[in-house]
């Protein structure tokens, strides 16, 4: 499962700038989720929630997960559009194939304005860990 993978890193790198930066007790962290990931926000909670069990360090940690709207930017012809624009029409295979890597979006898209599929992801791109809070 995608988000079990990705439950887990996050974990795991809370817990490594944990180390880093002294804390014995991790209090808060803060997520930021990309809409082009299409991850299911409740499940990747229970998730995450399940393996901060595991962990005395983070265990009573409290998470705050914010989703990111996904915002692409022509480089033709600097149209900006939100990537639920382009989800809505695509198939549920080709959706499917942005949910595990998001660069394929390149392959299904196109400018709506001038109709390149030159562009970049302005916002709305990984799972960012904007904030690890501790008690050191």
């Amino acid at each position: 499962m995608h988000e079990w993978a990705l439950a887990e890193a996050v974990v795991s790198t809370a817990i490594k700038v944990s180390k880093k930066e002294k804390f014995k007790k991790i209090t808060k962290i803060k997520i930021k989720i990309g809409e082009l990931q299409q991850i299911d926000i409740d499940t990747f909670e229970f998730l995450l929630k399940e393996i901060i069990g595991n962990h005395t360090l983070i265990d009573k940690a409290e998470l705050k997960i914010e989703k990111e709207e996904g915002v692409l930017k022509c480089n033709v012809c600097a149209h900006k559009w939100n990537f639920k624009e382009v989800i809505e029409k695509l198939s549920e295979e080709y959706s499917e194939a942005i949910h595990f890597i998001p660069e394929v979006a390149h392959i299904y898209t196109r400018c709506p304005k001038c109709g390149s599929p030159d562009f970049k992801i302005v916002e709305g791109r990984g799972v960012l860990i904007e904030t690890i809070e501790g008690i050191r």
